[in-house]
């Protein structure tokens, strides 16, 4: 689908720039999930419609990222879905991490400290030259929900892979704008309400089978069974093989409105979004005097920011004077000049 089509599917009031705290949903999304709730409300409907927009949502994501549907498990948030990841390590291992890292990314590793595993943090941009041989895992957003910052994935990776160390992605400000490939990490962990425009409460895991290996299900529930409808009741434990074991009891609401979404996105492509919020997030640095950069998120420090966007109903994150705001699908021209209007007037 052409992306000036599809952003008829979304009816955003103009100046919304702050997809990195949460995304619009389309208009299918938005509408099967009211149907959705409309037949919760009286009784209409048995649940099964529900889970199959569930198994839509999983299938959906795995196409996005490449990697097989039999990979990716169902969660609720990134740091339920590295917790199994991150109880797996060996009493005594090291992880690294950046320095200023979402705290999903980064409590899950400092939780272990009990059982002597040791959290280095460093510069992301030192990260590479930080994994060495006393590296068990290295941990990462593959972009920075703070600045935009995109990460060295390949790099990263290569360094990883010398050193025969895990690596952890969060992925939850990247999937749905940036291409990458999703396989070469050994867990993935994404967040479905920001850049996948999906209602909070989805998320999804991509476990290697290297790491699946090592990982117990501790959360192993009747729909990580092998045949869900077959493990309501009574042992023995039966659970799936693949990365199902890890899947949380899904919240169906979410995975309805999280259906649509991710189909729509994949007919896009995320090529071509990320070409449409890149020249937009550039059009707004332009515009303030600052350099062209390579993501959907930009931070930038203008005095008087919270103020001047309040007045013009122009939404973004302000942190600290510092302007963060992020471009989407759905963004347009007019939404940068009414916040460069409104910094610069």
């Amino acid at each position: 689908m052409d992306l000036t089509k599809a952003q008829e599917l979304w009816e955003p009031e103009p100046g919304w720039l702050n997809t990195a705290s949460y995304g619009l949903p389309p208009r299918p999304g938005w509408e099967a999930l009211q149907a959705a709730l409309a037949h919760w409300r009286v009784g209409g409907d048995s649940w099964e419609p529900w889970d199959a927009s569930t198994h839509r949502a999983r299938s959906a994501f795995a196409g996005l990222v490449e990697v097989p549907v039999s990979d990716v498990a169902l969660g609720a948030t990134v740091s339920q879905l590295l917790a199994p990841v991150a109880a797996s390590l060996p009493a005594g291992a090291t992880v690294v991490v950046p320095e200023v890292e979402f705290t999903s990314n980064l409590f899950p590793w400092l939780v272990q400290a009990e059982r002597g595993v040791r959290v280095r943090t460093v510069p992301l941009d030192r990260l590479v030259d930080s994994i060495d041989s006393d590296t068990d895992l290295v941990a990462f957003s593959l972009v920075q929900s703070a600045d935009g910052t995109v990460a060295p994935y390949d790099e990263l990776l290569d360094a990883a892979e010398a050193h025969d160390a895990l690596v952890v992605v969060d992925a939850t400000q990247a999937c749905g704008w940036l291409p990458f490939e999703a396989g070469r990490a050994d867990a993935v962990a994404v967040a479905a309400y920001k850049w996948l425009m999906s209602p909070r409460g989805a998320a999804f895991g991509v476990y290697s089978a290297r790491l699946r290996d090592r990982m117990t299900p501790s959360t192993a529930n009747w729909y990580a069974g092998e045949d869900p409808h077959s493990s309501y009741y009574g042992p023995p434990l039966r659970l799936a093989d693949d990365a199902r074991r890890f899947d949380l009891s899904p919240a169906w609401f979410c995975y309805v409105g999280a259906a649509p979404a991710l189909e729509l996105i994949t007919q896009v492509g995320v090529a071509a979004i990320r070409d449409h919020n890149v020249a937009l997030a550039n059009r707004f640095l332009r515009g303030l005097g600052q350099p062209p950069g390579n993501s959907a998120i930009v931070s930038v420090d203008v005095p008087g920011a919270a103020e001047r966007l309040a007045a013009a109903k122009v939404r973004a994150a302000v942190r600290a004077g510092r302007v963060r705001a992020s471009f989407h699908v759905y963004s347009t021209e007019r939404d940068v000049d009414l916040a460069l209007d409104a910094l610069l007037g």
